[in-house]
């Protein structure tokens, strides 16, 4: 019965031929716009993802600041300082943790011959490249070695390369940070940089090097990456460690600034899911233009098939038999134009490529630039959608032709 079915369906398409190939060209529109507006909100969500695996995601930095609440007999506006002992007590309390600097920082020139930029230095531990997402493009980090000896070695992020030795070999050369000899070890890869961004401009140096060029006993931030889901309570948890130590109101936000990266991944992973929404919601009305169309051509096909609906009901088919060809034919026609759909969300998302966002204002930031994602996830969704609206669009002729009168189909003229 399916043989005949798909047999009989095929037979109507074929005799009807150019309003078969229009309906499907609405369906194969319908759901190419459904599947390339959900790769566009994948798109949005990878290159969000990028933008934030550049700069590292679960990541936490805390910045002393002045209290701006009164705690333990203190009054309001005391300065927090931060001293390694705090990086000791939150890699303690807090077993989250999972790497852990100090840094202190200076603007400090920088010269190379005759060639002189203030850029800006910063000490670290060693795991500062894992920590700020560091990429090696030449050469090696600082090691632990190199922090134990207070070795006089730098790393140079790319741009500060460029400006001092241009095309050069920068390897193993010396630069003089605020006129003391450093050793160029490695040359950083070329990160995200939005407007005066100075990120590619960094000289890194290990923390106890440091101090040859600036007083390291005051840090000027404390960063951390961790691994646990709960990153909501993080900040509060560091504000009431910090707190007992500098004995400053653990509900100051003042005292003690802390950012964590991942709440803004999670903003935007809100904004995307929206966009998902909004974008399968017009991408669903799309399609139901489509199925419009398809309804209002199996209702026309109902209407010149009259009276052969007529003798099938005369000769014994049932109404279910006839439902079923109508409805059949509907979803064949559909199942067709959802696989050219398809095959030209395909095509699209292959020619157009990179869709320009964040490289718009950012140096380096193809990354973060929209590509076509065609996710399995989204086909599925298509999928499901175009088989709702193909079942709806072709349930209302089918049972329109399977409840005609026997009697008044023959007389149909």
């Amino acid at each position: 019965m399916f043989a005949d079915l798909i047999q009989e369906a095929y037979a109507a398409m074929r005799h009807n031929s150019r309003r078969t190939a229009l309906t499907m060209l609405g369906m194969a529109w319908g759901i190419a716009t459904v599947v390339m507006l959900l790769a566009y909100g994948d798109g949005f969500g990878q290159a969000c993802t990028n933008i934030f695996a550049n700069f590292g995601t679960k990541l936490v930095i805390v910045v002393p600041d002045r209290t701006g609440m009164q705690a333990g007999g203190q009054k309001a506006g005391v300065l927090v300082r931060f001293t390694q002992d705090d990086v000791q007590t939150l890699t303690t309390n807090l077993p989250q943790i999972t790497q852990i600097t100090p840094e202190v920082s200076k603007q400090a020139s920088v010269q190379y011959e005759n060639r002189v930029f203030t850029f800006n230095v910063t000490g670290n531990y060693p795991n500062v490249m894992a920590i700020r997402a560091l990429k090696l493009q030449q050469g090696r980090s600082y090691n632990m070695e190199d922090q134990i000896a207070h070795a006089r070695v730098a790393l140079i992020g790319s741009e500060a390369k460029e400006k001092l030795f241009s095309g050069r070999n920068a390897l193993g050369d010396h630069i003089r940070l605020d006129g003391l000899s450093f050793e160029v070890v490695g040359i950083l890869s070329a990160k995200m940089q939005e407007g005066n961004d100075d990120i590619n401009r960094v000289v890194y140096i290990p923390f106890s090097t440091m101090n040859d060029l600036k007083d390291t006993r005051y840090l000027d931030s404390i960063w951390f990456t961790y691994q646990t889901p709960e990153y909501e309570s993080l900040e509060q948890r560091v504000r009431t460690i910090l707190g007992l130590e500098h004995k400053f109101n653990q509900a100051d936000h003042q005292a003690v600034r802390v950012f964590n990266i991942m709440t803004q991944v999670h903003q935007f992973e809100i904004i995307t899911l929206g966009l998902k929404v909004l974008m399968a919601f017009i991408g669903t009305l799309t399609l139901g233009i489509g199925g419009v169309g398809l309804m209002n051509i199996m209702l026309v096909s109902v209407t010149q098939r009259t009276r052969e609906i007529g003798v099938q009901r005369a000769l014994g088919a049932r109404r279910r038999y006839i439902l079923l060809q109508f409805l059949a034919e509907a979803l064949t026609i559909t199942f067709l134009g959802g696989l050219a759909g398809v095959v030209l969300a395909y095509a699209v998302a292959l020619s157009v490529g990179r869709l320009t966002l964040y490289s718009a204002f950012a140096k380096n930031g193809e990354a973060g630039d929209i590509r076509l994602i065609i996710a399995p996830g989204a086909l599925i969704a298509s999928t499901l959608i175009l088989a709702a609206v193909g079942l709806v669009s072709g349930m209302v002729p089918a049972l329109r032709a399977s409840r005609l009168d026997p009697i008044e189909a023959l007389r149909h003229e």
